[in-house]
């Protein structure tokens, strides 16, 4: 098990999350917004999230509180549980606790921290392995079994915290991933019933986080960013008032895609955001975490900068959940929150995600004493 057992109300949430039309609400039906970012390295060789070569752990949370967010997104693989994947890059001197963990151990770590801390985690199935995502939620040595077990396994390891509020089920499924066609082999909305499931036998009260696909009906936008078939084969789980489907989207410094080179850009850009996902939040049918989006350029007048402005007024105006890609200066796409000496923070990005964060109540407090 892990370490800490929670029933405290650090962050102002009562009890287990649920769904009530398009929003998440607390046990007492207050509604709860995720306002967040991603760490990540779980999911790579160092089996340990990037900067504890530099950094203690939990002065790396407590700046991400302080610097506004109440939500982790924790990216890991699959082979992070298995007994030859041993955690490295860690310096043990700034980070003592960790010595002689295994990888399981580290996460424990880092969520007792982050939700000590008062934020709230989501765990993603981020990759089957160090070596890259893969299309579907299986592969030749990940198969759907496993992917389930180990879903069974953390659902069950940390369901006494009650900070820990569910699951990001398989990170952006795409290719030859389809949604509501009833082939097993690939329909992803099907997969994501049988995980919610599964997760809902030891630990009942964890949302089940549901990204999108990359294809439907012949169109194509980002991994994880298609959730249009939501519309006609809606995810149903027996915890009915537990789904919440998440998007992915990302700037032009990812790839160029035709609707950045629209002449009413970036005019165009809700209509398009309201079409692939945000009909899910704004029809009522379910709340929608934008779970990665992110770039390197957010002040100024660059295409990716406005895009990544306009973003964050869109989520904001719709009072729609997001975790920020993300919190590390080493992601090759996007950067980070923090700049390359991992602990300045950038602050065009400071500024650009201080437009809407549903802060912490702690970090609130500093936040307005220091502006007096």
């Amino acid at each position: 098990m892990s370490g800490s057992t929670k029933k405290d109300t650090v962050s102002g949430v009562q009890g287990a999350l649920h769904t009530k039309g398009g929003d998440i609400v607390d046990a007492n039906g207050k509604k709860v917004v995720l306002t967040g970012v991603n760490w990540f390295g779980l999911e790579t060789g160092t089996f340990a999230p990037h900067g504890l070569w530099t950094r203690n752990l939990d002065s790396m949370v407590e700046q991400m509180v302080d610097t506004g967010f109440n939500t982790l997104r924790l990216p890991y693989s699959n082979e992070l549980f298995d007994a030859k994947s041993k955690p490295n890059g860690i310096d043990f001197k700034q980070n003592p606790e960790l010595k002689g963990l295994n990888g399981l151990q580290i996460m424990d770590k880092v969520v007792d921290s982050a939700t000590k801390h008062g934020m709230m985690v989501i765990l993603d199935q981020h990759r089957p392995d160090q070596y890259g995502q893969s299309e579907l939620w299986y592969t030749e040595k990940v198969p759907e079994s496993k992917w389930l077990s180990d879903w069974k396994m953390l659902a069950e390891r940390y369901k006494n915290n009650d900070k820990v509020i569910g699951a990001d089920l398989h990170n952006e499924p795409r290719g030859q991933a389809t949604w509501g066609d009833g082939n097993p082999k690939t329909d992803w909305k099907m997969a994501s019933e049988k995980a919610g499931n599964t997760i809902h036998s030891v630990n009942p009260d964890w949302l089940i986080f549901v990204e999108g696909n990359d294809n439907y009906k012949n169109e194509t936008t980002w991994w994880g960013g298609e959730l249009r078939g939501v519309k006609d084969h809606p995810v149903k789980l027996k915890e009915a008032d537990k789904v919440v489907y998440s998007a992915h989207d990302y700037g032009p410094g990812v790839y160029n895609q035709n609707w950045f080179m629209d002449k009413d850009f970036p005019n165009n850009m809700p209509a398009f955001w309201d079409k692939h996902w945000g009909f899910v939040k704004k029809e009522n049918i379910a709340p929608v975490l934008l779970g990665e989006f992110g770039g390197r350029k957010s002040a100024g007048k660059s295409t990716e900068a406005v895009w990544q402005q306009s973003l964050m007024q869109y989520l904001k105006k719709n009072g729609m959940s997001y975790t920020y890609w993300c919190w590390n200066p080493d992601s090759g796409d996007t950067g980070g929150v923090l700049q390359n000496d991992w602990k300045t923070l950038d602050q065009g990005k400071k500024d650009l995600l201080s437009v809407y964060q549903e802060r912490l109540p702690e970090a609130k407090k500093t936040a307005d004493s220091s502006q007096r």
